[in-house]
């Protein structure tokens, strides 16, 4: 789910649902199983009435702009945007490049958010370093410029607390929102996969919210 303004006020939010490939299975873990092809998701997105879709992960719809494009325009779905993971808490990585060629294919096919995820370093999501204040600060700054680089091309960035990333648990959510002016991506799942309660955090920081991935969570 995405906004198309504010949530403070409820009278005045407009809600909208869009589909996304991970729905289906289609995952960006090595060896996470039998991937669906982008014919099969995209065509039953479309059979049960779904009118919008965030691009799947990195390399599962071309990566070269204009074919990406191509792709999508096929089945008349509305691009929302893309999960985007990328290594941010290294002082020795620049992730800006990557976000602009990212962003060039938003500009050929569409898409309004790039939905951040912040990359271990390491394979899937079983293992991840621990951050010294240092990597803190760099992961802060990065996000900052990450999404100043956005807004310059009318994207919306915003952080996705995922599960086996630098920002998983409750107190690493808030210590992101606290120290950085990037947007969240609410995760009902992950969310509460790290300990925090979604309720509580939405009452706190309502106006942080730009786009929801909603799960269902026992």
């Amino acid at each position: 789910m995405y906004r198309s303004s504010g949530l403070q006020d409820t009278r005045s939010t407009s809600m909208k649902i869009a589909g996304a490939p991970i729905s289906w299975g289609v995952c960006e873990v090595p060896n996470w199983g039998y991937q669906m092809t982008p014919e099969r998701v995209l065509t039953e997105m479309k059979q049960i009435g779904l009118t919008a879709t965030e691009f799947g992960p990195q390399g599962w719809l071309p990566i070269e702009a204009e074919a990406r494009a191509t792709e999508v325009k096929k089945y008349g779905l509305k691009p929302v945007g893309a999960f985007f993971l990328s290594v941010m808490h290294d002082p020795d990585f620049d992730p800006i490049p990557m976000v602009n060629k990212e962003l060039d294919a938003f500009e050929a096919a569409g898409g309004d958010y790039l939905i951040l995820a912040t990359d271990s370093g390491r394979d899937g999501y079983d293992d991840r370093p621990v951050l010294d204040e240092a990597g803190w600060k760099t992961l802060f700054t990065n996000l900052d410029q990450i999404r100043e680089v956005c807004a310059s091309r009318n994207v919306t960035a915003c952080l996705h607390p995922h599960w086996g990333t630098m920002v998983q648990n409750r107190d690493e959510v808030i210590r992101v929102l606290e120290n950085s002016s990037i947007g969240l991506c609410l995760d009902t799942g992950h969310l509460a996969c790290g300990g925090t309660d979604v309720v509580e955090l939405v009452r706190k920081y309502a106006n942080r919210v730009d786009i929801v991935h909603a799960k269902d969570v026992h």
